[in-house]
């Protein structure tokens, strides 16, 4: 059984202050004060994982020990069929330096070429890690095919080009708020929420 979260403050390890705000508001019914890894100038680690899972652990285990406090961390990214999951934890790698996702998904389709197979899935890792040392992770997916050109300009990364299974418009397309209800976080907190905190 997984162990419960009874703290009343948790770091996000993130230095992205959208993906905190997002993370804060999904816990905002367990009364749980949120705190940025950025807030606390603690350093990014080199994510040297080979998995989600594991670059998700790496982070939050680094935010936990060097806080002294619980830290929730997430890895996620695109993986495509025909590129054999490529760039799945490279996902933003792709992007350059400038993490510039209209060159990341050209390059996702020129890579891809004249295949017949535009199969793909979004991966998210969750990890939360207290400061003894002890992990829960979980793991979400949402399964689609990628379309070109992108359409939309919502969402962000390779949303617009990310056309999930049983949708007709794409993460770039679709209300943002019908996105969170179902993307592969959303699949995976799903899972840290039920596993980890008490019913609200």
């Amino acid at each position: 059984m997984a162990r419960r979260f009874t703290e009343n403050r948790l770091i996000i390890a993130s230095h992205n202050p959208g993906k905190v705000r997002e993370i804060g508001e999904l816990l905002a019914p367990w009364s749980v004060e949120v705190v940025s890894a950025a807030e606390l100038n603690l350093p990014e680690p080199e994510e040297t994982g080979l998995t989600f899972v594991a670059n998700a652990k790496l982070k939050a285990d680094a935010a936990a020990l060097a806080a002294n406090l619980p830290a929730l961390a997430d890895d996620s990214g695109l993986a495509v069929n025909a590129l054999d999951g490529a760039p799945g934890i490279y996902s933003a790698r792709w992007g350059g330096p400038e993490k510039d996702f209209d060159m990341a998904m050209a390059r996702v389709n020129n890579e891809m070429g004249d295949t017949a197979d535009r199969g793909a899935r979004f991966v998210c890792a969750l990890a939360l890690t207290w400061p003894d040392g002890h992990s829960e992770v979980f793991e979400g997916t949402v399964d689609g095919t990628l379309v070109w050109p992108p359409r939309g300009n919502r969402g962000f990364g390779y949303d617009p080009m990310f056309l999930a299974d049983g949708d007709t418009g794409t993460y770039g397309e679709i209300d943002p708020a019908e996105k969170h209800a179902k993307s592969h976080r959303a699949v995976a907190f799903r899972k840290l929420i039920d596993a980890c905190f008490p019913a609200a």
